[in-house]
């Protein structure tokens, strides 16, 4: 297999050195810090070269393999990572607050990360990606927000939002894992490749573009259920190894302090309502 030239990224490892320091000085949790050392390893093997460049112009399949590594892993991990701290200051602002509040709703991601998610592996998406390095960064930044909004939900991070019981968090596990392949089937059983912009795939993989599609479907499916399903397992069991009751829902402060803010700006803006003419 030959591959491409070998050139650096240097905006790419500029911001993920960037990410390791400010969390390795403002966080102290060992914990912590080894999910984010993990996430950012593997965002960094998977946005540069070889592989970054192998997704972003030459194969389906590889690109396939970036999309789960960001979706399943390196967002989880990033959202483990950051403490809770940070997201009740990040998200303390009124309108960011009502926008993950309604994101965390299981029902509200499930279909963001099939909508957005479907349209940014559309021929027209990964057409516009694979022409200029920003336009890749964007398709890249917009998957790891995917992977975020549908993470959310299932680790019960965000302070103010919907917590779910285990058994709830592992269905929805269990169901994500069925949409976020949503156009593997369509890679499959399609007759003729579907996207002009990836090429050199003999050159450089020795297969044709269609073999590369159809194996794209294959790697979405198996590289999807196999962990997704996993996790969903592993909430499950070790809420019951824990004591917990599988249909018991957890109750934090930053939820409590998030409802005594919300109900402030409320009154705040009945005492406004009131005054106006």
């Amino acid at each position: 297999m030959r591959l491409l030239p070998f050139h650096w990224h240097f905006v790419e490892l500029a911001v993920i050195v960037a990410a390791a320091v400010l969390q390795r000085l403002f966080v102290s949790d060992r914990r912590q810090r080894r999910y984010a050392l993990i996430a950012l390893a593997a965002l960094a093997a998977v946005t540069m070269w070889p592989i970054g460049d192998l997704a972003a112009t030459v194969s389906l399949t590889v690109a396939t393999v970036q999309r789960l590594v960001i979706m399943l892993a390196v967002a989880p991990l990033l959202l483990l990572a950051t403490p809770t701290s940070v997201f009740s200051r990040l998200t303390r602002p009124a309108p960011v607050d009502a926008v993950t509040r309604r994101l965390a709703h299981p029902g509200v991601a499930l279909v963001a990360v099939t909508v957005f998610g479907t349209y940014t592996l559309t021929p027209a998406v990964i057409d516009w990606g694979a022409h200029g390095q920003f336009n890749r960064d964007v398709v890249t930044l917009s998957v790891l927000a995917l992977g975020v909004i549908l993470w959310t939900p299932a680790l019960a991070l965000m302070p103010g939002t919907k917590r779910l019981s285990p058994i709830a968090r592992a269905g929805y596990v269990f169901v994500s894992a069925l949409v976020v392949t949503s156009l593997s089937f369509v890679w499959i059983f399609s007759r003729h490749p579907l996207y002009p912009a990836l090429h050199h795939q003999h050159a450089l993989l020795h297969m044709t573009p269609l073999f590369d599609q159809e194996l794209a479907g294959f790697v979405a499916k198996l590289g999807c259920y196999a962990p997704m399903w996993t996790v969903a397992f592993l909430i499950f069991s070790h809420a019951e190894d824990r004591g917990v009751e599988v249909e018991q829902t957890p109750l934090h402060w930053a939820d409590v302090e998030r409802e005594l803010l919300r109900l402030d700006r409320q009154r705040a803006r009945d005492l406004r309502h009131q005054r106006s003419p």
